[in-house]
């Protein structure tokens, strides 16, 4: 289209286009019209009229960019001393996020942005970043209590980090591009990946949670907590309800609430382990939502921003969509101190199968 044509476009409806019906480029939602008589589409952030062979040219674009994976590894293990995500669970000495980081690049993530404190960088440049830098470009962000909107301040009682919704938050200057999420110290199998890379490619707006099935993430140590998650019939996330205390029973698992009631949860159960999928636009929804958090809960020592409840309230009020992939890996991580010689275990028993090679980095 000739820029300097000083004719107005005359806008009106044009067919879809894109995957479901739904027309998107860069995980923002376009509108199709026709313009003069063409096919055209309008970017609506700022009305740019872009013609239908170069928007389709930004599709293809845009599926072969490579998502970045986001790595929270910032956090304290309460219940498991010393910093977890660093303990060498593999034959060469790989940690679980050296596992982790394997599968997302061979599944087509194409940056890592850490996050973690100023206080473990040093020591987590030198035994984990220096392994990816030559391989993939990698920035580090930083959790801190202190990295807060302006007017808030750190209460004196509050010793423990904001939550995984603030951590996340911390990546917002580091990536414009749709990102995937992961705990540094949980293994998620090859095929999660695969699939959450695989809907970040795709062009959908919706953002994404890799779901587990209940039996495969349970310990044999002690309780743990998951995001039980409600499904909609057309595969969506309807809600996230963090559940804590939950034990294996039978094929199954159980809990017992505030009251001291049994609850019984199905093994086939599908939770969230944290695997998600997201567009940049996340990041605005969490200015706004941890702005509003602090409001009510900052004072309150224990309280965290989990990206559950945010993903919870943006689907609750139709803001977003997220699509559950449900994934047949099993989940395994160092929740107990107990649990590291059964994942040393696992892992040998892949490298032994061939899942992974001997050594990772070569």
């Amino acid at each position: 289209m000739d820029s300097s044509s000083s004719t107005a476009p005359e806008w009106k409806p044009a067919p879809k286009h894109g995957k479901n019906n739904e027309s998107c480029w860069q995980g923002r939602q376009v509108e199709l019209c026709e313009a003069n008589g063409q096919h055209q589409v309008v970017l609506p952030a700022s009305r740019i009229c872009l013609e239908r062979p170069f928007f389709s040219k930004m599709l293809e674009m845009q599926s072969d960019m490579k998502p970045t994976l986001l790595v929270l590894a910032a956090g304290i293990g309460s219940r498991y001393g010393g910093l977890k995500q660093m303990d060498p669970v593999g034959p060469s000495g790989e940690t679980i996020m050296d596992y982790s980081i394997y599968d997302a690049l061979r599944a087509g993530f194409g940056k890592l942005v850490f996050v973690i404190r100023h206080d473990i960088e040093q020591q987590f440049r030198a035994a984990v970043g220096a392994r990816f830098e030559n391989r993939v470009p990698v920035k580090y962000v930083f959790q801190e209590l202190d990295n807060l909107p302006p007017g808030f301040s750190v209460p004196n009682n509050r010793k423990k980090p904001w939550g995984t919704g603030h951590a996340i938050l911390m990546g917002a200057d580091a990536i414009q591009e749709p990102f995937g999420v992961i705990n540094a110290d949980d293994f998620y199998g090859p095929t999660s990946f695969r699939l959450l890379a695989d809907h970040l490619r795709s062009g959908s707006r919706d953002y994404a949670m890799v779901g587990f099935v209940l039996r495969n993430t349970l310990s044999e140590f002690g309780s743990v907590a998951r995001g039980v998650c409600r499904i909609t019939a057309a595969g969506y996330l309807e809600a996230v309800t963090e559940t804590t205390g939950i034990e294996a029973a039978g094929a199954g698992a159980k809990y017992a609430d505030d009251q001291g009631h049994i609850h019984r949860l199905d093994g086939d159960a599908i939770v969230s382990m944290n695997l998600w999928g997201f567009g940049p636009s996340l990041f605005e929804h969490l200015r706004r939502q941890f702005g509003e958090f602090l409001k009510a809960l900052a004072r309150k020592e224990k309280a965290e921003f989990y990206i559950p409840a945010v993903v919870n309230a943006l689907v609750e009020t139709g803001r977003e969509r997220c699509r559950v992939l449900t994934t047949p890996d099993a989940w395994f991580g160092v929740t107990h101190r107990e649990d590291h010689p059964r994942v040393i275990h696992s892992i040998r028993a892949f490298v032994a199968r061939g899942d992974y090679p001997e050594r990772l980095w070569t």
